[in-house]
């Protein structure tokens, strides 16, 4: 039957798994990429910056001396120069007259022509706009920076850079999603084997596992299924055992009615029908007796030695019968039966004291109580006056908290630690297990300063339950 278990890990957990942490491990990448980017960035920005600005001011000074020695043949000679010269990198110059009219540029980058930055890009990186400005008689000379190159430049290298970070993305987290998947299949093979043991299999064992962990984990489950497979088989046995035991003491109590029924039908039978013929018996002896008086003496003598003989079968035969059955307590109920067995006890054995007191109330106790606790007391009895050579016995039964409860106090040697194990007293051992089988406790230990003490306890309720049943 399967185990009330909360479902183990299963495979589509291990897939999640597997997928939160490449998840983890793509988000810090990216983190990663673009914390360098973002360095990179500012680098690229300060290193344009400071190009830029640096090229504009050296191309504006060099510029101003050279140009007041042109400026002084004359703006055609100017002109003549700055056509020579060509592009100045990272600069656009401008040659005004007097009048502000444009009379040169400086020609188109010949460097990535064509090409330009995004400009959300050259706006994230472009330096502010730097203007030198060189003033001469006839005109003037305007030298503007130019980053459009360092753009492209900067641009470029970050496409790479970008194109190397996705790369490196891609890589890292391809192994480490092999590597991950290497990692978790042992935990694969684990939830598969709880779940088998959840559907019942409990031999499921796991092969050796790599790694260190799982190994270990691997050991630690397979020991633990040994020992859920021992335990469960002992509580199989141990089920097994209550139900042969419930078996026998259902066989027990059933064997004890017909026992007890047997031997109430053979005590009725020797108190009415074999007490009625060895009563007849003796009127007869006694009858012919007085009729051969006269007659015959040695007649007369045998037939008083018949009806003294048929008078001693009686007696034995009265003293049989309790011990088959306690007829009394059948007809009067168990306060009487026990003075009776009280009064017995007293005349078979001179000198011995015993103490009864019966308080059961309005307890309306089952005749397998009943006679459980009238034998409960005989056997008590018979056993500190046989083996304990009590004087003094104290008997008490009364009710207490809904149980039925019986205790017998001697005065007798008591019984060594071993004694209730010891296989001949039957009698105590047939004696507890009809008490267990009503429901009930039965106790024998020895008593202090001496002899021992026998207590039985039996649940009114259940036992009327049980017999009722």
């Amino acid at each position: 039957m399967p185990l009330p278990w909360p479902r183990p890990l299963s495979i589509l957990h291990l897939v999640s798994l597997r997928l939160k942490i490449n998840l983890i491990v793509v988000a810090l990448t990216v983190v990663l990429a673009a914390t360098v980017l973002a360095l990179e960035l500012r680098s690229m920005r300060e290193s344009v910056h400071e190009e830029v600005v640096a090229a504009n001011r050296v191309a504006a000074t060099l510029l101003q001396g050279t140009a007041m020695r042109y400026a002084a043949q004359g703006t055609p000679a100017m002109l003549a120069f700055l056509q020579s010269i060509g592009r100045v990198r990272s600069n656009d110059i401008t040659l005004f007259d007097a009048q502000g009219q444009e009379l040169y540029r400086s020609p188109s980058p010949t460097y990535k022509a064509g090409r330009d930055a995004p400009d959300w890009f050259s706006a994230l990186i472009a330096p502010a706009p730097s203007v030198q400005t060189i003033e001469f008689p006839d005109g003037k000379l305007v030298v503007r920076a130019n980053a459009t190159r360092a753009e492209v430049d900067a641009w470029d290298y970050v496409v790479t850079l970008a194109a190397g970070a996705l790369a490196f993305l891609l890589v890292v987290n391809g192994m480490v999603f092999w590597l991950v998947g290497r990692a978790l299949r042992p935990l694969g093979q684990i939830a598969q084997a709880l779940e088998r043991v959840q559907g019942g299999q409990f031999d499921a064992k796991l092969p050796p596992l790599a790694g260190a962990e799982a190994a270990a984990i691997g050991a630690a489950f397979n020991r633990m299924v040994g020992e859920l497979d021992r335990h469960i088989e002992t509580e199989r046995r141990a089920v097994r055992a209550e139900m042969q035991l419930s078996d026998s003491r259902e066989l027990t109590r059933w064997i004890d009615k017909h026992v007890e029924a047997e031997r109430r039908m053979i005590a009725r039978e020797l108190h009415d029908e074999f007490g009625q013929s060895v009563t007849a018996m003796r009127s007869m002896a006694l009858s012919i007796a007085q009729r051969v008086q006269a007659l015959d003496p040695q007649a007369e003598q045998a037939a008083r030695l018949i009806a003294d003989e048929s008078s001693r079968l009686y007696d034995a035969m009265h003293g049989i019968i309790p011990r088959l059955t306690p007829l009394v307590l059948d007809n009067f109920g168990l306060a009487e039966a026990l003075k009776d067995l009280a009064e017995r006890t007293r005349r078979a054995h001179a000198g011995v004291q015993i103490s009864l007191r019966v308080d059961l109330a309005d307890a309306a106790l089952g005749a397998d109580a009943a006679l459980t606790l009238y034998r409960a007391a005989q056997e008590g009895l018979t056993n500190a006056l046989r083996h304990g050579q009590a004087r003094h016995l104290q008997l008490t039964v009364q009710c207490q908290a809904g149980d039925a409860t019986l205790e017998l106090l001697d005065d007798g040697s008591g019984l060594p630690s071993e004694e209730p194990q010891r296989n001949d007293h039957h009698g105590l051992r047939w004696l507890a297990e009809r008490v267990h089988g009503l429901g009930g406790s039965f106790e024998l230990q020895g008593a202090q300063p001496r002899g021992a003490r026998l207590q039985v306890r039996l649940p009114i309720a259940a036992t009327n339950d049980k017999e009722t049943a």
